[in-house]
């Protein structure tokens, strides 16, 4: 290292003064500041922003060099003071002492590991954030949280406003449409925080205290209109003017005695799952202390109404409830569901990646960065192989979440499906044997971090943008969609899933695509079936969708589709509960979400089983799902149907209803400041099609072509002079050396396989009308031919069955009815693996 910074002119000093890096190495590494420790109950360790580090090993660098003699400050520690200035690569100890060392070389794709750093959330600088950190417990009520039952006299409060009430919490400079994200840093906006809430005026003062500038907070102003009594407003996605839905806020200064009532003024969504009994959380710190008690279902008078003022904009609809709080001077939470921040993934990879066991099979890495600069993980889970024909025979499935930041219940049902694969339950070893699982936890870590429902710091809904160009403003789904591109040239992918929530329907369900492939009709059908027999008081088969709207195909499902996986969904889960089984009219907790993330690798193995039985009597009782609800169709026309024709070519298009009903499903484009960046891309990407030249041609198409042209224009001159002389009808005749010659020349042609049209590929989503007087077109009564043979969907041959026996919590709740084969566990005695061709083979995908 002398000779290094000898050489480079960055050190003079004599070797002796030389630090001992090991020591330097120790103590940087265990200072509290820069180090995440093991407790993750408390979060003011981790690393602040550089900027900020350099800041504080500044002053020490100046206060050392003031004391040190005369002459020999001068000319060395005017270089190494400015050095700090120039170069990132050195740092300095915080003994007082100026004796630079290199950084420790980062990782290239690796994920921290031991007590490495753990990158602390970047926000736009806009922002201002509390240094408080905001934990919560897990816990997990112990009766069910039964849906509130209105009762008709629920009251109706008048918006207020500011003007006749007092502002008790405001956020200054919101970015809003308009504006665009220009730069982030750790800490938000600098200089000192706001005190944003009213000072109290003594301990009789009752005004309660308000605060959301923490992680995944969504409050943007209070106003007190009466003593017990706020109108709340919420904070818009940044850099637009929509989506209001999303809220979590802290209160203090609490009255155990008094009724509260809040009331959000500025919601935008006509429906909502409050108007048939879903009910906010509320989370008290007291309570968590004491009785170990978490998120819990509160509130009386739960009203969502259409706002009565109208200023000739988009109108506005408001939630009101009233609550009564615990304990007095108890600090409170207040949320439309369950939180989980981007910090709570951290710590859970953080275990993970220290874990010495799940390590093994489990290799974290970074997908990419986010605009704002967080870290996007990508998490790999298989067995390692024990041949590259073994590890190339494996099919992958992805699965992601969080793609919409305000939708946490997708992370729980992520939590629940990690925490069963990475287990050592004879069912997850099983799975890992035989797939590859590339998951993808959190897919916009910016929107969650700020509190956003819908949108990333792009001002745009990534759902719908799948299919975008721009790299550096779209980057985490265009590393997405391009990690499974390259995914499909190395193995087949047999599902995609995406966790959402949603905000109008109750219950868990499915959105897929119709296949256009008659040999795998009703197949993408198969699995959801599958899920609804193995989670009956939790998913509801009835609320699946599997039609393909033109305003869904910049959507993550859709866009996977079109590239080739059949079994390509979009899970929706409820932000409120059940109406389903013994879950019957109760809320859903956190425990039930991530049994869901048990039931889709029970699924898993259910829809794979080499046993096909299973599978084909789902698909037997689809088409008799199918029959009926074509009936029910066409009866409503008054048309007697006749249903002992051939099924398989039917379309479903016009059977289904549409997936959307909110403006919410609807894209916005890009951002104005995006437009010319689009266009140019595009534009380059026209001059470079027509560029390309044409491939050459080989010596042998060169002469047939010369043959050709040469022949051709001997027969012209031929057909001139037989004209003339009268003798055109000879000409009718074609030489067999022009036949065979264009055939030669056209042999490669046809042996080429044909793509398929635009036409072709979305046959299915056009559909025909199901009008009376074609009623018969829709119910085909050509009965040419059997059903067709189904195809196995996987035809990876393992042992026959599966073990039952599974100590994995939680376990379902319920089972179904029908036979259950398992494979077997074990990995002995496992028959040869059938091979899939790959491009690349990896001993260890």
């Amino acid at each position: 290292m002398y000779h290094h910074l000898q050489y480079y002119g960055y050190f003079k000093a004599q070797r002796d003064s030389l630090p001992n890096s090991a020591t330097h190495q120790h103590v940087w590494k265990n200072n509290p500041r820069f180090v995440l420790s093991g407790s993750f109950g408390e979060r003011d360790d981790l690393i602040p922003d550089p900027l900020q580090k350099e800041k504080l090993l500044w002053p020490a660098c100046v206060s050392s060099a003031v004391h040190r003699p005369a002459e020999a400050v001068s000319r060395d520690s005017f270089m190494l003071s400015s050095l700090l200035l120039k170069s990132r690569q050195l740092l300095h100890d915080e003994f007082g002492k100026v004796n630079p060392r290199l950084q420790e070389p980062r990782d290239l794709f690796a994920f921290c590991s031991g007590s490495r750093l753990l990158q602390a959330p970047r926000w736009p600088i806009e922002c201002e954030v509390i240094k408080e950190n905001i934990h919560h417990i897990e816990g997990v009520p112990p009766q069910p949280e039964y849906f509130y039952q209105p009762t008709g006299n629920e009251k109706v409060p008048e918006i207020v406003g500011e003007e006749k009430g007092t502002v008790v919490y405001q956020l200054d400079s919101v970015p809003t449409k308009g504006s665009y994200f220009t730069s982030s840093r750790v800490g938000g906006k600098r200089g000192i925080i706001k005190e944003l809430a009213v000072t109290l005026q003594g301990p009789e003062d009752n005004t309660l205290l308000f605060e959301s500038r923490f992680e995944s907070g969504n409050l943007q102003k209070a106003v007190r209109v009466d003593t017990y009594e706020y109108e709340l407003t919420l904070r818009t996605d940044l850099y637009t003017n929509k989506h209001t839905q999303w809220f979590y806020f802290r209160v203090q200064n609490t009255r155990k005695d008094a009724t509260y009532r809040f009331t959000i003024v500025n919601l935008l969504k006509p429906k909502s799952l409050y108007t048939i009994g879903m009910k906010p959380l509320m989370y008290s710190q007291l309570d968590a202390n004491t009785h170990n008690i978490g998120w819990r279902r509160e509130g009386n008078e739960i009203k969502y109404y259409k706002n009565s003022t109208d200023d000739g904009q988009k109108p506005f609809y408001c939630l009101t409830w009233t609550i009564q709080f615990p304990h007095d001077q108890d600090t409170c939470f207040f949320a439309h569901f369950y939180p989980y921040t981007y910090t709570d993934l951290q710590c859970y990879l953080l275990l993970v990646a220290n874990n010495p066991v799940q390590s093994q099979f489990c290799k974290l890495r970074t997908l990419c960065r986010s605009l704002a600069g967080n870290t996007v993980y990508l998490l790999t889970i298989t067995n390692p192989s024990r041949t590259p024909q073994e590890a190339a025979a494996k099919k992958a499935v992805v699965l992601s979440a969080r793609v919409h930041p305000g939708e946490s219940n997708g992370s729980w049902i992520m939590k629940g499906f990690l925490d069963f694969i990475l287990s050592n339950s004879p069912d997850a070893e099983l799975l890992r044997d035989i797939f590859v699982f590339k998951v993808v936890p959190m897919l916009n870590p910016d929107g969650v971090i700020v509190g956003n429902y819908r949108c990333s710091l792009a001002g745009r809904d990534l759902n719908r943008h799948y299919r975008t160009i721009l790299k550096e403003s779209f980057p985490c789904i265009w590393y997405t969609r391009n990690m499974i591109k390259r995914l499909l040239e190395e193995r087949e992918v047999l599902l995609y899933c995406d966790f959402h929530g949603h905000s109008r329907k109750n219950n868990i369900f499915l959105y897929g695509c119709n296949s256009n492939d008659r040999k795998y009709w009703l197949h993408e059908r198969v699995f959801p079936f599958m899920l609804s027999k193995n989670a009956p008081d939790k998913f509801s088969f009835h609320s699946c969708n599997f039609k393909v709207q033109k305003c869904k195909e910049g959507t993550g499902r859709v866009v996977m589709w079109r590239m080739g996986i059949l079994n390509s969904y979009t899970m929706e889960s409820t932000f409120g509960g059940s109406t389903l089984g013994n879950k019957r009219d109760t809320h859903f907790t956190t425990e039930d979400l991530k049994s869901l993330g048990y039931h889709v690798c029970d699924t898993l193995l259910d829809f794979c089983d080499p046993d096909r039985t299973k599978f084909m009597q789902c698909l037997e009782e689809l088409k008799e799902l199918l029959q009926q609800e074509i009936s029910k169709k066409v009866d409503e026309f008054g048309q007697d149907t006749d249903f002992e024709g051939s099924w398989n070519d039917i379309s479903l298009s016009d059977i289904e209803s549409s997936t959307s009903g909110s403006d919410s499903s609807l894209s916005d484009g890009l951002p104005v400041h995006l437009l010319n960046i689009a266009d140019e891309l595009n534009h380059k990407k026209m001059i470079y099609k027509k560029k390309k030249k044409k491939p050459l041609q080989t010596r042998k198409q060169r002469n047939e072509q010369y043959q050709k042209n040469n022949l051709i224009r001997v027969l012209k001159s031929t057909e001139d002079a037989l004209k003339r002389e009268g003798f055109a009808s000879m000409l009718q005749k074609q030489p067999t050396f022009f036949k065979n010659s264009e055939n030669t020349s056209s042999s490669t042609v046809k042996n080429e396989r044909p793509r398929m049209n635009e036409s072709q590929l979305n046959g299915r989503d056009k559909g025909i009308s199901l009008d009376p007087s074609k009623a018969t077109t829709l119910i085909l009564s050509k009965n040419k031919g059997r059903m067709q043979r189904e195809k196995p969907g996987f035809t990876v041959s393992c042992s026959t069955k599966r073990s039952t026996n599974t100590t994995q919590k939680p376990a379902p709740d319920a089972k179904p009815d029908w036979p259950r084969n398992r494979f077997l566990a074990t990995k002995r005695g496992r028959t040869t693996m059938t091979l899939y061709p790959s491009l690349h083979i990896y001993t260890y995908p």
